[in-house]
């Protein structure tokens, strides 16, 4: 057994790895004891203590449960997590924890639809497109392919929020995958769009200059009718969560709302584009 005295100041993993080891010897477990119980090898568990291998969602859970610490606030799970959120935008983490208690979600996306609407296949492609350009990992794309499943799931729950989408006629028309792909994404946006809780609307091209917005949005109402915005450029994230400043944005998304397409409308185009897919 190879045991490097690691910094825990010295890197998020190095802290994970230091704490795991620290709890286990002082339940007075061997390696192989926390591998049996964890479910992984020793050889896993050596790694992760070492720093030489990053935890992942699955192995923190199990380690939690192991542990009997699954129900506490200091959990690995929530100490993976903020690892893995070094690989996400500024801001971004933080947002999805107030979106998954939102009263109303409203969203603009521009390119690609957006990851609360996104099929498992379409979160797939793009995903490992990134992961194409050398920009993350492999286990960062499945990380980022659970959690748009983990935000999808968190907007079941009962009552659901209201949730407004428009999306740029960019994020229909751009092709991700294979044909099939993009069919099934399609359908999915028409069965969105029947929800009781949502509307779905598509600015079209022809708005023109009458876009107010170049970047994606996206605007939460809390319980207490607070507000958040979120937006964000390809290598930075902004959370707003001073009213005064989030206002202006919600003005400019009714204006929005108000210059696309009616959700009939919009429903159409997506038809007839789902139509010309073989």
């Amino acid at each position: 057994m190879n045991k490097n005295e690691l910094d825990p100041d010295s890197s998020p993993e190095a802290a994970y790895g230091a704490r795991l080891r620290s709890m286990r010897e002082a339940r007075g477990w061997t390696q192989e004891i926390c591998a049996q119980r964890t479910g992984y090898s020793s050889v896993h568990v050596s790694a992760v203590e070492n720093g030489r291998k990053p935890p992942t969602l699955r192995f923190s859970r199990s380690t939690d449960r192991a542990f009997g610490i699954t129900d506490t606030e200091d959990t690995f799970e929530r100490q993976y997590r903020e690892i893995r959120h070094g690989s996400l935008l500024e801001g971004f983490p933080q947002f999805v924890e107030y979106e998954a208690h939102a009263a109303e979600i409203r969203l603009y996306e521009v390119g690609v639809v957006p990851g609360l609407l996104q099929t498992p296949e379409y979160a797939t492609v793009l995903a490992d497109s990134v992961v194409k350009r050398g920009a993350i990992s492999e286990e960062q794309a499945q990380e980022r392919i659970a959690l748009t499943a983990e935000r999808q799931n968190a907007l079941a729950r009962k009552p659901p929020p209201l949730i407004s989408v428009v999306l740029d006629e960019s994020c229909l028309r751009r092709p991700v995958g294979q044909p099939a792909v993009m069919a099934v994404q399609l359908e999915r946006l028409i069965e969105f769009a029947e929800l009781p809780n949502t509307v779905l609307q598509v600015a079209p091209f022809s708005m023109g200059e009458r876009r107010p917005f170049s970047l994606p949005v996206y605007i939460l109402t809390m319980g207490d009718r607070s507000l958040i915005s979120y937006a964000e450029s390809a290598q930075r994230g902004h959370l707003e969560r001073d009213g005064k400043f989030v206002l202006p944005v919600m003005a400019a998304y009714h204006q929005l709302q108000a210059e696309a397409c009616s959700q009939a409308e919009s429903v159409a185009m997506i038809s007839q584009l789902r139509k010309g897919i073989p």
